[in-house]
């Protein structure tokens, strides 16, 4: 299956035969502290940029509708973001992953997302919940 929006990744994850836990860390654009001016330019342009995570959350199927009712939970934290990377946890043997499991997901997203490692690895979408490709 294809996976263009978010929708289509609830409907990947609900197909799967182990129960999923979906794994998120909303996160801000900004400047480095070192940045040069041309990177300013191009950050001002809407390109480039360093990514700082600012909440991260666990959710069940169950606990999501669509998108819109995540941004809208999301903003009862008042913490802005720009940016929520997502992935998804699978259980075993038809058990949920846990809590414990989950945090320790959540651990190595928010230390991708400081490092800047890998994160093409997850899925990113922005506010309006159109994907992106983060490099």
């Amino acid at each position: 299956m294809s996976i263009s929006n978010f929708e289509d990744l609830l409907q990947a994850a609900a197909q799967q035969s182990d129960p999923q836990r979906l794994l998120f860390v909303f996160a801000k654009k900004e400047l480095p502290d070192d940045h040069a001016e041309a990177e300013a330019e191009n950050f001002r342009a809407g390109l480039g940029g360093a990514l700082t995570p600012v909440v991260c959350v666990d959710k069940t199927l169950d606990a999501l509708s669509d998108f819109a009712a995540l941004v809208k939970e999301s903003e009862q934290t008042g913490q802005h973001w720009d940016v929520v990377l997502v992935a998804c946890m699978a259980g075993k043997n038809g058990v949920m992953p846990s809590a414990s499991e989950a945090d320790q997901g959540l651990k190595m997203m928010v230390s991708a997302v400081q490092t800047g490692a890998k994160l093409s690895r997850f899925m990113a979408f922005d506010r309006a919940g159109e994907p992106l490709q983060i490099a």
